[in-house]
């Protein structure tokens, strides 16, 4: 073949010029393989880009439709724009005739406060829109007030005149709706305009206002309250607790609570036969949270007799089989108090009430979530601090998991200890062992440290507590041996003259020493116990070596220890040994 037919072959094959004028045809050819190549790349390229643009384009359709797309009329459209400058725009929009372009405007103007946007320039606007009858405008109107009336105190009082007059509309929602705005603007010129409607509010006769009034109480006691006290309300909130509705009750209760928590008064609820029996009636009737709020009232409660006692539990013990995690720790607290306050907590009673705590506190343990576990084991801690023999047979449920995040396994460590007793020793030592051979160093650590606090707390298992102690220490692992150095010697601090035949595995890993809180720790042991280690000069030298390289702990427990062993062995030379 020619190289004119060569080239023409190459251009046809292509769809191109020739590439060459001359070589032979194998080079030619390599050649339109590689510009083959760089076509197929670029086109590769194209598509990718194209699929780029088409899922932005689907995933740009998709948001429309969660938020709602401008002809559908959803409300998170108002989140979506992208002008600037556009406050000129939403007060001409304010100011508009038509309704619905109120409610539109508003909800933009919502929208920017809610994204962080100051809005503040719209006020007199908005504040405009408040002589409504739509509940929708009303609504998102007094939203924007309770933000912006603190930085608007001035503005804010013109609105005074129309909260006074939804505070008597004919529609409960409006009313509620009134009187809950005006507790959550915290200005105090306006809360002497809001003494009056509040109390007739408290004497509604819808639950759902009365209920608002109830929690509005709350809030103008916390900005002024004097004038709480001036106007009699904390007893109108008590007459509440008799209310007929659970839901009121509750809210009273809430009430009286914070109110008493404020002002350091443990009685201002009141508390009467009428209305202990008017809590436990709306026990069964109100939400969950309200139950929580009673519970809590009831705890703060000591009945003056034991039948009292008995009874108000035998009420709230249905509670413990509650689904509300705080339902079930507020009818605990109710129970646990009632036990040491009335009742006897050595008698076959509360035996049977300990019984009946622990399956829904083992049920709060073993919840899936670790955020709700471990809440459940703080609040448990605080009950075992109360009375361990609640969970004392349950000890294996606070084992810790192999999946259990750090915290958790800090908080069963720590309620295992508290619970540990003679009977279950055995096995938390051999659950503390494995843990002191993980691989998370703070966990290992801390577990050691259990293992001694278990030696002090229970003098008949210190032996055995420390024979693990020298177990692990034999392991020669440079953590678990300096965290079982500063156990031993808080156990030798705890038992003096004992357990002296762990100290020649502690001399053997001295040079494994370099945290200084093990260093102190085995300074102290070496001076306490100088008589008995024959070499204590020389273990006592290598620490002088560097001195004025080690921490101030370090450094007084050295001197402490060498006045010890001069003490001891007054011939001893420490300098020459």
């Amino acid at each position: 073949t020619s190289p004119s037919s060569d080239r023409s072959l190459c251009g046809d094959v292509l769809g191109r010029r020739p590439l060459f004028g001359c070589g032979c045809l194998k080079t030619r050819l390599a050649a339109a393989a590689s510009a083959c190549r760089q076509n197929t790349v670029k086109h590769l390229e194209a598509c990718s880009q194209l699929h780029t643009t088409m899922s932005a384009a689907r995933a740009g359709r998709a948001l429309g439709r969660a938020m709602g797309d401008a002809k559908g009329g959803g409300d998170g459209r108002f989140f979506s724009t992208t002008k600037k400058g556009e406050t000129g725009e939403l007060r001409a929009e304010l100011q508009s005739a038509s309704k619905d372009k109120k409610i539109d405007a508003v909800k933009k103007v919502i929208a920017n406060m809610t994204v962080g946007k100051d809005v503040s320039m719209l006020f007199p606007d908005v504040l405009n829109c408040i002589q409504t009858s739509n509940i929708e405008l009303k609504k998102l109107v007094y939203l924007y007030l309770m933000n912006y009336a603190k930085s608007n105190p001035d503005l804010a009082l013109l609105a005074v005149n129309t909260f006074v007059k939804d505070a008597a509309d004919p529609n409960p929602l409006v009313r509620a709706l009134a009187i809950r705005t005006m507790g959550c603007i915290r200005v105090e010129r306006i809360t002497e305009y809001l003494c009056e409607p509040l109390e007739k509010c408290l004497d509604d006769t819808d639950p759902y206002v009365r209920k608002t009034a109830a929690v509005c109480v709350a809030k103008l006691h916390d900005i002024a309250p004097d004038l709480v006290a001036d106007r009699g309300f904390v007893e109108k909130v008590r007459d509440l607790v008799s209310d007929p509705n659970p839901t009121v009750v509750a809210n009273a209760v809430a009430t009286l609570t914070e109110i008493s928590e404020s002002r350091d008064d443990g009685d201002a609820l009141g508390m009467s036969n009428a209305r202990l029996q008017k809590l436990l009636a709306a026990l069964n009737e109100c939400t969950e949270w309200g139950q929580v709020s009673i519970l809590d009232a009831l705890a703060k409660y000591v009945p003056s007799e034991a039948k009292d006692a008995e009874r108000i539990i035998e009420r709230v013990a249905p509670r413990l089989q509650h689904a509300n995690a705080a339902v079930v720790l507020g009818a605990v607290k109710v129970i646990l108090e009632y036990m040491h306050a009335t009742l006897d907590p050595e008698s076959d009673l509360s035996k049977g009430y300990r019984k009946k705590l622990a399956p829904p506190l083992v049920t709060l343990v073993n919840t899936a979530e670790p955020e709700m576990c471990y809440v459940a084991l703080r609040n448990i801690a605080l009950i075992v601090q109360r009375d361990k023999r609640v969970l004392e047979a349950e000890i294996r449920v606070f084992f810790c998991k192999y999946n259990d995040p750090l915290y958790v396994k800090l908080e069963k460590l720590e309620i295992m200890i508290r619970i540990v007793s003679e009977k279950n020793v055995d096995q938390v030592l051999l659950e503390f062992k494995e843990y002191a051979q993980e691989v998370d160093i703070d966990f290992v650590r801390r577990a050691i440290k259990a293992i001694g606090r278990c030696a002090i707390k229970l003098e008949r298992a210190a032996q055995r507590c420390v024979n693990v102690l020298l177990e692990l220490i034999k392991t020669r692992v440079n953590y678990v041996v300096q965290a079982g150095v500063v156990v031993v010697k808080d156990i030798f601090r705890k038992y003096p003259n004992k357990y002296e035949a762990i100290i020649g595995a502690l001399c053997e890993n001295l040079d494994n020493l370099d945290e200084p809180e093990a260093k102190e720790a085995m300074i102290w042991i070496i001076g306490e116990y100088a008589d008995a280690i024959e070499n204590a000069d020389e273990l006592l030298a290598q620490f002088l070596e560097n001195f004025s390289e080690e921490e101030h702990l370090v450094k007084c427990q050295i001197v402490t220890s060498t006045v010890k062993l001069f003490l001891k062995q007054p011939t001893v030379e420490i300098g020459r040994a």
